[in-house]
């Protein structure tokens, strides 16, 4: 089998020397250009597995390197070599589509596993990329659903953070899972952390681990949620409710790429990649200083939307289907038909609650449905379906109508957004307890 071939970008010879010698003992072969001319004309004639780039070239900028190589040398991994400290130099090349970074003084390293990675990358075979990538878990064939495994298939090859924004139930951490199979990270550990659902006072021993005696019931050492992530992938879920003072702790494990213990002395060097999650909207948050404008550059190097389902109606007869088969198969029941009526109010309702409503609402069905077959009775919605909420003549109790709707609306929001903790929601709406309850039961919510 040939070896894998790195090409080096720099005009320091006692650099290329010492590359040279590392990748040779990573049984790769190299080749050294001094120029971005000479880089360009290397790539265009030759296949490499790799590129390594530095920033500062005799003719240009290595960046242009990278940008020029996202169309001229798309199925070749580039790591830029940067200054030390010079993360905006650095985010910025991860915007541009490099792989990865690593800083100088060079840490033999962390540059081992960095070209490690993006060899076994490179080296991947195409179809079976597009068949992980095109996987039932992610179905759909809408053109909203293209664009989206589109670009997982495109963060997939990089190293660079990534934020995934989207509603509530669309499927976050399924986008988050599939970025990290189709990525050159697929055999480390993949692990989410639901920010959200950690006490405050747990979140540090939580996430960066701690030692024995550190603190009352430490009674051992303990590995954090980060360093469980080594080598692989740490999704942050709901990122947005991090505290603040937790804030500077994880930008501070970006930037170093280590971690600190609670108890503990010294930092512990961390390999993995960060990506993010929430559905509520980090540039407010940070505009009304709730988020850290450093750490929200530093998690959203690039941002991926998931689309909701009102989105992709044309998905649901697929998604309903798969979601009736796999509800099936968990209770052993034979999968049921759905009459043409069941399926009609399916296509048409707006789903604020998204494909995480779309299974309750069928796991509902399927429980009261008769002789294997759902109908349009056995579908309980609980607003009003997406034809039915164009412009309308105002006419008696209409408008009535329409307050109750927008009313119902903010209710199911503030109960979504709380995790349906009712004392939580009515601080949310502004109102007391005892008010959001009556209007709870006054609307049918159950």
């Amino acid at each position: 089998m040939n070896r894998a071939r790195v090409l080096i970008v720099d005009d320091e010879p006692d650099l290329c020397e010492l590359l040279s010698i590392t990748l040779g003992r990573m049984q790769l072969d190299s080749s050294a250009v001094h120029t971005l001319r000479d880089a360009r004309e290397a790539l265009t004639q030759g296949r490499y597995d790799v590129c390594l780039t530095d920033m500062q070239l005799p003719d240009g900028n290595g960046l242009s390197l990278v940008e020029w190589m996202q169309t001229a040398a798309p199925e070749t991994p580039v790591a830029v070599i940067t200054a030390h400290g010079n993360v905006e130099s650095a985010v910025k090349s991860l915007k541009l589509g490099a792989f990865d970074f690593v800083s100088k003084p060079l840490d033999l390293a962390d540059l081992r596993k960095l070209v490690g990675q993006a060899v076994k990358l490179a080296g991947r075979d195409i179809g079976a990329e597009t068949a992980v990538i095109t996987a039932p878990r992610l179905l759909g064939r809408s053109k909203a659903m293209d664009d989206l495994r589109e670009m997982i298939g495109r963060v997939a090859r990089s190293q660079a953070p990534v934020h995934i924004a989207g509603e509530s139930g669309t499927g976050k951490e399924l986008v988050a899972h599939l970025i990290h199979e189709t990525g050159a990270r697929r055999d480390g550990p993949f692990v989410p952390v639901n920010c959200g659902a950690i006490p405050t006072e747990l979140m540090e021993s939580e996430l960066f681990g701690h030692r024995r005696g550190s603190f009352t019931g430490a009674v051992a050492d303990k590995k954090g949620l980060i360093q469980a992530a080594e080598g692989g992938t740490l999704l942050l879920d709901e990122v947005a409710d991090l505290p603040l003072h937790m804030q500077v702790k994880l930008l501070r494990v970006i930037q170093e790429k280590a971690v600190r213990p609670v108890g503990e002395s010294r930092e512990v060097p961390v390999d993995v990649r960060i990506l993010s999650a929430t559905h509520k909207d980090l540039a407010a948050l940070v505009a009304e200083g709730k988020f850290r404008e450093d750490l929200y550059y530093r998690i959203n190097v690039i941002e991926m939307k998931v689309p909701p389902l009102r989105a992709k109606l044309e998905d649901v007869p697929d998604l309903a289907k798969a979601i009736l088969a796999r509800l099936a198969k968990r209770s052993k029941t034979a999968v049921p038909e759905i009459a043409a009526d069941a399926m009609r109010v399916l296509a048409t309702y707006h789903y604020p609650g998204n494909v995480r409503e779309l299974e309750n609402m069928l796991e509902r069905a399927l429980t009261l449905c008769v002789d294997g077959r759902i109908t349009a009775a056995d579908i309980q919605v609980r607003q009003t379906p997406v034809a039915a909420v164009a412009p309308v003549d105002i006419g008696e109790g209409a408008l009535d109508e329409q307050v109750e709707h927008i009313e119902r609306d903010a209710i199911l929001k503030a109960l979504e957004q709380t995790r349906y903790n009712k004392t939580a929601a009515a601080k949310v709406l502004g109102i007391t307890f005892r008010a959001l309850r009556y209007r709870i039961k006054k609307l049918g919510i159950e």
